[in-house]
């Protein structure tokens, strides 16, 4: 009986995962057992960090924002500029805030105290 060749399928297959792991080091880019618990592995991790990463950069901006901004005063937080932003109806997000506190401070302190201007001229005008 003649000497049958294998297909090319599964060798493509694993092919494509080698490419996927051609930069792990020692077996992990060597074994096909361990390529492919590898790469499970390593598309679990991205998945996982991709919301840790939004929920790092977000902490990240409200300090640099709450840093900035109680300089200006001791009684005025993060918080309470936040609130005054959704209450005067101004769209600036965090990230944005963020931007400004590190590039421009006086900016920011304008923009802080323009809020604080409206929101007092709102409350005298409604206890009249």
């Amino acid at each position: 009986m003649t000497r049958t060749r294998r297909g090319y399928i599964a060798r493509r297959r694993r092919t494509k995962i080698r490419l996927f792991t051609s930069s792990f080091r020692g077996a992990h880019s060597r074994l096909t057992r361990t390529i492919t618990q590898q790469k499970i592995r390593a598309l679990v991790s991205t998945h996982r960090d991709r919301d840790r990463q939004k929920r790092d950069f977000r902490r990240l901006w409200i300090t640099r924002i709450n840093a900035v901004i109680r300089e200006i005063g001791a009684s005025y937080s993060y918080s309470r500029l936040i609130h005054d932003l959704y209450n005067s109806q101004l769209l600036l997000n965090r990230k944005i805030l963020a931007q400004i506190a590190i590039s421009n401070r006086n900016c920011l302190y304008m923009i802080s105290n323009e809020i604080i201007k409206e929101i007092d001229c709102k409350e005298f005008t409604g206890m009249i």
